[in-house]
């Protein structure tokens, strides 16, 4: 159900309608709603009384739900949300990020799904799988998802030939303070891709939540032989 009039309400249509939206009257029993800026909150009230979900537009106090601002690349969908904190700061991100995906990102996509039978085959054990894909789309790989790729499904076979599953591998990181937005760039990179963080109780914490959420935590010392993928040593020297 969309209510109101003027230009926000046209775009929130416009959203709405391209992501496949049924777009119906009061009448007709809507369980969603947006609201413009000139629909009264009285209304906007019975609406939620009546177990509407409402998105008011530019009144995060009366929303149930909130859009967020999109970027779409073919099958790649990237949706930046504040909770309805600031639409504006969501747009600005969207913007930037525009700028930054590039074009033939959803082709890399596309080719990375239709591969999924050659790299489940290839790599049955699915950590393996997934540092496996990781290489095919770090930085300057053949896959980069931030790089222009006229030919993404030719590039990726040619590198599923060469490439081999990634045996153990261990780095060291020194961490001197508890703000991470000190870390060096090598070492938010390592954490960002590890398999597994070994560190001491003392580690803060904000240092731990720039690994991968799924990446196991362990306590020193590391198995040894170390077990495959990357395993990351913290070592807290503040």
């Amino acid at each position: 159900m969309l209510l109101g009039e003027g230009e926000a309400v046209a775009a929130k249509r416009r959203l709405l309608e391209r992501a496949g939206a049924r777009i119906v009257g009061e009448e007709q029993g809507a369980a969603l709603a947006v609201a413009g800026p000139d629909v009264p909150e009285p209304r906007v009230a019975a609406l939620r009384a009546a177990g509407v979900l409402v998105n008011a537009v530019d009144r995060p106090h009366l929303c149930d739900w909130t859009l967020p601002a999109i970027v779409e690349r073919g099958s790649v969908l990237v949706a930046v949300g504040t909770g309805g904190v600031s639409a504006g700061l969501a747009a600005a991100l969207r913007q930037r990020l525009e700028l930054l995906l590039p074009a033939g990102l959803g082709g890399v996509a596309d080719a990375l799904g239709a591969a999924r039978a050659a790299l489940r085959a290839r790599f049955p054990d699915a950590g393996e799988r997934r540092r496996a894909i990781g290489a095919l789309t770090a930085p300057g790989a053949p896959l980069d998802p931030l790089a222009d790729q006229p030919a993404p499904a030719a590039a990726l076979d040619r590198a599923l030939a060469g490439l081999a599953a990634e045996g153990s591998r261990v780095e060291r990181v020194a961490v001197r303070s508890a703000d991470p937005d000190a870390l060096t760039l090598r070492a938010a990179r390592l954490l960002s891709q590890a398999d597994r963080v070994v560190h001491a109780p003392d580690m803060p914490a904000a240092i731990l939540e720039r690994a991968r959420a799924d990446a196991d935590r362990l306590s020193p010392p590391l198995p040894a032989p170390p077990p495959p993928g990357l395993s990351v040593l913290l070592e807290w020297k503040p």
